[in-house]
């Protein structure tokens, strides 16, 4: 038995104690938040649940499926596509293969040319006959270069590429790598966007109880404040101890990572507003469970019916809206809320919004790491670190649930290798 000291409890460090933990090492977790998760959290109040920022999970990851119970999860699923808002209009566009229910409406969407939606279904053969790893190796370049370069219209990309995949690597300008719309393409012709019934905390929850039961100690409001190393292996230091272990993990953002490990780590963040709302639930929006995406301008983003989704989000006779805006805003809470109002009006000029109640903003300075193209090429490596201690974080992959929960893998992978000769 090796004695193993993890620094920070979100998705990549949990991962890692666990697989520790059920092979048999001593596995201690330090976490300096309140509550384990790290950027997937959700908070409950007054029968609402908030998720930190709009988070979903994409069921077809393939360290999702590896990695959660996805049925104890109880998800709940957005239905595939979006609808399409602007001023005094709205539409409906969906993957007719994924919702043949949605068929008639997307096949005569005017926001979108037949062209593109015929190239949307050749993309989709194309990537489902491409493997997961083969998309690293791709030649690279922007989203907007590799989607124009497929032969897409402007049309198409102002429409629905850039809210949509804005949204997804909050970057509406699709200076991110073509590399994240392939895989995440390829994984939502595959699968789901969904939440847990409980919240999306309910994700490292599940996974942190699994950590548990195969008998790794985790404990919250710890910070670790140094990790040092020597020919015998790790001191840890906490506010209330000093550990000694043959390796440790160290899982917590890229800042802090660095001062712990001296490692130059990527830090160049993404940024994002969420506000929640509450509407009384006899005012029915009339998504059916999809996406509201703003197709003439970033405020916000988005709209999500949480509740059409998730009942469980809020209580009864209410329904709860999630608006997201990209990168920092200046703006007070009051007046993204203003604009929010602003917008849903124009879109539901039949409707009123007197009723609509900023209940929570979260401004989120790091919800990812900035990934342009080329980034695949200097991630650092779990073992860039001197001595038996390892980098564990979606920065060592690619920045999402499916890169954190692969990166805590390869980290504890990597220390029973050093340490116990284990494949």
């Amino acid at each position: 038995m090796r004695d193993v000291v993890v620094a920070g409890g979100g998705l990549a460090g949990l991962v890692a104690a666990r697989k520790l933990a059920r092979e048999g090492n001593n596995v201690a977790l330090f976490e300096r938040e309140p509550d384990v998760g790290g950027r997937v959290r959700s908070d409950r109040a007054d029968g609402f649940t908030f998720d930190r920022g709009f988070q979903v999970l994409f069921t077809a990851y393939p360290a999702v499926r590896s990695e959660l119970d996805l049925d104890a999860l109880a998800l709940r699923r957005f239905r595939p596509g979006a609808i399409l808002a602007r001023p005094g209009k709205r539409s409906t566009l969906a993957d007719p293969l994924g919702d043949p229910q949605a068929l008639t409406a997307s096949l005569f969407n005017r926001e979108v040319t037949l062209l593109d939606k015929l190239r949307v279904l050749a993309l989709r053969r194309e990537l489902g006959r491409t493997p997961h790893a083969a998309l690293f190796d791709r030649d690279d370049a922007t989203i907007a270069r590799s989607v124009l370069d497929r032969g897409f219209s402007e049309k198409f990309v102002e429409n629905f590429v850039a809210p949509f995949y804005g949204g997804i690597t909050l970057d509406r300008s699709l200076s991110t790598s073509r590399f994240v719309f392939e895989y995440t393409f390829k994984v939502l012709a595959a699968g789901d966007i969904a939440v847990p019934a409980e919240g999306m905390g309910a994700i490292p929850a599940q996974i942190a109880a699994g950590a548990r039961d195969a008998g790794a100690r985790i404990e919250t409001d710890t910070a670790v404040s140094a990790v040092e190393h020597d020919e015998d292996g790790v001191v840890v230091e906490t506010p209330g101890e000093s550990v000694t272990a043959d390796a440790a993990v160290v899982a917590t953002d890229p800042a802090t990572a660095e001062n712990l490990t001296g490692c130059e780590l990527p830090n160049t963040a993404r940024s994002c507003v969420t506000q929640y709302f509450s509407l009384p639930s006899t005012q029915d929006l009339g998504t059916d469970g999809r996406l509201l995406l703003n197709t003439v301008d970033a405020r916000p983003n988005q709209i999500a019916p949480m509740t059409a989704v998730a009942p469980e989000y809020a209580p009864d006779g209410m329904q709860l809206l999630s608006a997201t805006f990209l990168g920092e805003q200046e703006e007070s809470n009051e007046e993204l809320a203003a604009a929010v109002r602003e917008t849903l009006a124009s879109w539901y000029p039949e409707n009123q919004f007197s009723n609509l109640k900023l209940l929570r903003t979260d401004r989120i300075e790091f919800a990812q790491v900035a990934q342009p193209p080329g980034f695949t090429d200097d991630r650092p490596s779990v073992g860039d670190p001197d001595g038996p201690v390892y980098l564990a974080g979606d920065y060592t992959d690619w920045s999402s649930i499916q890169g954190a929960l692969v990166s805590g893998r390869r980290a504890a992978r990597a220390v029973l290798q050093e340490h116990d000769g284990a494949p």
